[in-house]
């Protein structure tokens, strides 16, 4: 029968039990708003499961009902306390400076524009022999964007490539000659001004470093200069992200992700030219780095300026993102104050635990081992062959890998309490794992294309004269 009258013990047990169904209700309510169907459904079986021994030992009379009801209330303070309580929260992750720079002619975007029977082509095998057996087969697939490739759409291939081919055109305003006159101001002001604005613009985070011999590429791997050394003397960099449409990301390896994918180098790209045409517009030497026209590596330029940490997949992990980013950077000798890298190991250690990344990856260019010491730097290092190979077969940049990592989710109430707990405790981020592969899946589904993409091309008949 129920109890006329619950006791302090009694309440707590049923106070217990409606935190867990309201969390838990308003974490179906949520996923349904993500369109996180199978997410959605274990919470919401959830919200009935877990609740009800609490709500039974609160308010119906049995023989042992105290001590059950102090076993209840122990153990869930025990798992709670266990959980947000710092444990491992500085875990020892050293890592190294680069001791050499990255020859940009080595990078597979580079490496794919090598046209056979070119010198250019002859003379780069010439050199690196080890590199045209791997890149003869991705060379035998059809290509990105192309009609032969498994996951062509031709609307989402003409989108994307509109987006690149609109990227190109910024090119000639990367750089340019600055003011005969400069103007003079604070270097702390110009930097908060320079970082409320590009967050204005669309940016999702902006950050500040020093520019190191090692942020720079040794020899420029495309363009016109191809084969020129990188010589920029410039003092500063300036590292900012923009942030990929979830939805589209949830269709990879499909046609929406290269959508996505080219439409924010396009935006990020644009910001990082209005940025630099700003500086110079101020008397001070400015270039922007973008998609195809870089001379900085984005992702060390963008780690060292505070924005987040390189993971497994060997992307940019940032705290609120994870890799659901594109990142472009200015380099300037305008005076700035440098934000500094601010270290996470918390990041890396779920990094080097979750591996999700590496299970749904396609091609298994993504490795399931620790970080090792390449070039004097601990780091993960991912097969790139294997990688741009799948790419070129099926047409897109794929993407599983930033699509499935738990950092990727929406930065949202209930991923930012996750995301606190995380970098909180060691034993939160093994349960944050476990968790995310519960509600998720260990290998989340490709979702289907977007109901707008759906239309299939008609041909246009034939006119008369």
């Amino acid at each position: 029968m129920l109890t006329g009258d619950l006791t302090l013990l009694n309440a707590a047990t049923v106070g217990i039990g409606a935190l867990i169904l309201l969390g838990l209700t308003y974490a179906t309510i949520a996923s349904l708003r993500e369109n996180e169907p199978r997410a959605a459904g274990r919470a919401s079986v959830l919200a009935i499961v877990l609740p009800l021994p609490y709500l039974l030992v609160g308010l119906v009379n049995f023989r042992y009902q105290t001590p059950v009801a102090v076993a209840l209330v122990l153990l869930t303070a025990a798992v709670a306390l266990v959980l947000i309580i710092p444990v491992g929260r500085r875990p020892r992750i050293e890592s190294g400076t680069p001791k050499q720079r990255i020859d940009e002619r080595d990078i597979m975007f580079s490496r794919r524009l090598l046209r056979p029977g070119t010198a250019r082509f002859e003379e780069y095998y010439a050199a690196n022999p080890a590199k045209k057996a791997p890149d003869d087969q991705f060379r035998a697939k059809p290509g990105l964007l192309t009609k032969g490739a498994s996951a062509y759409h031709p609307y989402a291939f003409a989108a994307a490539d509109a987006s690149f081919t609109t990227v190109e055109h910024l090119r000639p305003f990367v750089d340019g000659v600055p003011a005969t006159e400069k103007v003079a101001s604070d270097p702390a002001e110009m930097s908060a001004f320079i970082k409320r604005w590009a967050l204005k613009l669309g940016a999702v985070s902006v950050g500040v470093t020093e520019l190191r011999d090692y942020h720079l590429y040794s020899v420029i791997g495309r363009g016109d200069d191809y084969g020129q050394p990188v010589t920029l003397a410039h003092e500063f960099a300036i590292a900012l992200t923009v942030e990929m449409d979830k939805g589209m990301l949830d269709r990879a390896p499909l046609g929406p992700t290269v959508m996505e994918s080219a439409q924010q180098y396009l935006a990020s790209g644009a910001i990082a030219v209005q940025i630099a045409e700003f500086i110079r517009r101020l008397g001070y030497p400015a270039r922007a780095h973008i998609d195809g026209n870089y001379r900085v590596v984005c992702p060390l330029v963008a780690r060292d300026a505070g924005l987040g940490e390189i993971g497994r997949m060997g992307l940019l992990m940032t705290p609120q993102l994870g890799p659901r980013v594109r990142i472009a950077a200015v380099t300037t000798d305008l005076p700035l104050v440098a934000d500094g890298r601010k270290r996470d190991p918390t990041m890396i250690d779920f990094c080097t635990h979750c591996k999700k990344c590496a299970h749904v990856c396609p091609s298994r260019a993504i490795s399931f081992e620790d970080r090792k010491i390449i070039d004097g730097v601990r780091r993960w290092q991912i097969d790139s062959e294997s990688c741009f190979t799948l790419w070129c077969t099926i047409g897109t940049d794929c993407a599983r890998c930033v699509a499935a990592c738990p950092y990727s989710h929406p930065d949202s109430l209930l991923h930012n309490l996750v995301r606190r707990g995380v970098h909180n405790s060691s034993l939160f981020r093994r349960a944050a794992i476990w968790a995310d592969d519960f509600f998720y899946g260990k290998k989340p589904p490709t979702s289907d294309l977007p109901e707008w993409m759906t239309l299939e091309p008609t041909t246009e008949p034939e006119r008369g004269p």
